[in-house]
């Protein structure tokens, strides 16, 4: 017996030394930590329990049966974070490179679908050489296999992806399924094709770090929602994450002790002038828990905010217009961003609150033709289809189209109020006037003040609360030093609220 548990210790150290000390060492001058030093941060103390030590590849080409290591390149198991259980898996580059066979997928989906059975969230640490070039076909069919696997998941248990090292080719449609992309800045990178092949095809000189870097993803692909600057904020932020996020879809989300803010004075933050622009997260954080407020792809779409936060210590999803930039206006990035954010609310029965601040959608051909009348339409879907708790408050400007996208009574949401600054109307009352009285403007003898006097008396009809309030759009006009409570009040109520769609198979806007 004796012999046999010394086997089982050697086994285990071996198991637990990667691809040995020089390559460990290899991976910490890249200033990158090893697969198991990342999974002692992300965890709670002493909580992992692996699966899998002992598996390894089973390929006989190329010499592959010669060269068997422990754990074929990838760990796997459960954990806890903040005592709550998870299911990991964690790249090892010091083990073939962390490159994708046979058995490391079989790894990977064995512990997704035990996540599935048991209702847990699975963090991926991804940080691989990508397919095991030596399996041909067999590792692409790995990659497969984890796709349909993320694809069963995706609205069942959260799905957390951090990219960590290289993760190129077919390895990255894998995290873009995930629900949230944590990237760490100069070691991360994703893309399809690398710049060489970006070189060969096209002509185009790229750098690594350019092409699919983590403030590349963060800022013009909007394919990473969270960036930081080193792998230990990463881990740390994913745990930070988790705690608004309920284990799956039946869950309920953690309640925290609160402190309320020292609220801004928002009675006097709108500006006096209506194309003055004042900073949402002031309001944002004024009316949530203090220190709650977590932003989600912040250098992405910042004409829109969407991030979590608690009121009262439960989670809620925060979707705002950002008057600060580009007047708040909705484009392709911001409806996609913000869409697709609402979908993920909806599938975990996080509630909603929408701070609607927007003059309409951005004008103009490149918005045209690259199709924001689809992408404009995803947002609008989503809002319209969720079936979660949805208040909207409308601090000032609610014009036209986007009026009716951002969360409108007419697409069901549940609680609508407005800030007494509010305009609703279907355009500006300087565009509005221009139109309706072309003629008068043009015969008088002074058009700038005929002008103003049309716009004063516009303003005074149409843009502001109380016509909507009139036909029961709104619920209530409050003001703003008001907010908190009303939403307080607005979340317990709607805490039983049952809704539903039509059954159907799904609808036909992919997000």
């Amino acid at each position: 017996m004796k012999i046999e548990i010394n086997k089982l210790e050697k086994k285990r150290i071996e198991a637990k030394c990667g691809g040995g000390a020089a390559k460990i060492k290899a991976q910490h001058k890249k200033g990158k930590l090893t697969a198991r030093e990342r999974l002692e941060i992300l965890l709670d103390k002493n909580s992992f329990v692996e699966i899998d030590m002992f598996v390894t590849h089973r390929s006989h080409d190329f010499s592959l049966e010669k060269n068997k290591i422990l754990t074929d390149g990838v760990i796997t198991g459960y954990g806890n974070i903040d005592h709550r259980k998870v299911f990991v898996f964690a790249h090892d580059f010091t083990v073939f490179g962390g490159s994708l066979s046979e058995a490391f997928a079989e790894k990977i989906c064995k512990i997704m679908d035990m996540a599935l059975k048991t209702g847990c969230p699975i963090i991926g640490l991804n940080d691989s050489g990508g397919a095991r070039i030596q399996e041909g076909v067999v590792s692409l069919g790995g990659y497969a296999d984890i796709f349909l696997k993320n694809t069963l998941l995706s609205g069942v248990v959260p799905q957390i992806s951090a990219i960590l090292g290289p993760c190129a080719g077919g390895a990255v449609y894998s995290p873009a399924i995930t629900d949230f992309i944590f990237m760490a800045n100069q070691t991360s990178h994703m893309f399809v094709t690398g710049p060489n092949v970006v070189k060969t095809v096209t002509n185009e000189e790229v750098s690594m770090e350019s092409l699919g870097g983590a403030k590349t993803h963060a800022s013009k692909s909007g394919v990473a929602h969270f960036v930081y600057d080193s792998e230990v904020e990463v881990l740390i932020n994913i745990r930070k994450l988790l705690s608004y996020l309920p284990l799956n879809n039946l869950d309920k989300t953690p309640i925290f002790q609160f402190n309320e803010n020292n609220q801004t004075n928002l009675d006097s933050i709108i500006p006096s002038n209506p194309n003055t622009p004042y900073d949402m997260n002031i309001v944002i954080n004024s009316i949530v828990d203090e220190n709650s407020f977590f932003e989600i792809q912040k250098e992405y779409a910042k004409n829109i905010i969407i991030g979590m936060a608690r009121i009262s210590g439960k989670s809620i999803g925060i979707i705002a217009n950002q008057p600060n930039h580009l007047a708040g206006v909705l484009d392709i990035s911001a409806s996609i961003k913000a869409a697709r954010f609402i979908r993920f609310c909806d599938a975990f029965n996080i509630p909603i609150v929408t701070l609607e601040d927007v003059p309409g959608f951005l004008p103009g051909t490149d918005q045209e033709w690259r199709g924001i009348i689809k992408h404009g339409a995803k947002l609008l879907y989503a809002y319209a289809e969720a079936t979660i708790p949805k208040l909207t408050i409308i601090t000032r400007k609610a014009y036209g189209g986007a009026y009716d996208v951002m969360s409108s009574k007419h697409l069901r949401g549940d609680l609508n109020y407005a800030w007494p600054t509010a305009e609703i109307a279907v355009m500006g009352p300087r565009g509005a006037v221009e139109i309706i009285f072309k003629k008068e403007i043009a015969k008088s003898k002074k058009p700038k003040e005929k002008t103003d006097q049309l716009m004063h008396d516009y303003t005074n009809k149409f843009a502001n609360p109380y016509v909507a309030a009139s036909r029961g759009y709104l619920d209530d006009i409050i003001k703003p030093s008001e907010t908190r409570n009303t939403l307080i009040r607005g979340l317990d109520l709607l805490t039983t609220k049952v809704d539903s769609n039509p059954k159907k198979k799904h609808g036909n806007i992919p997000l």
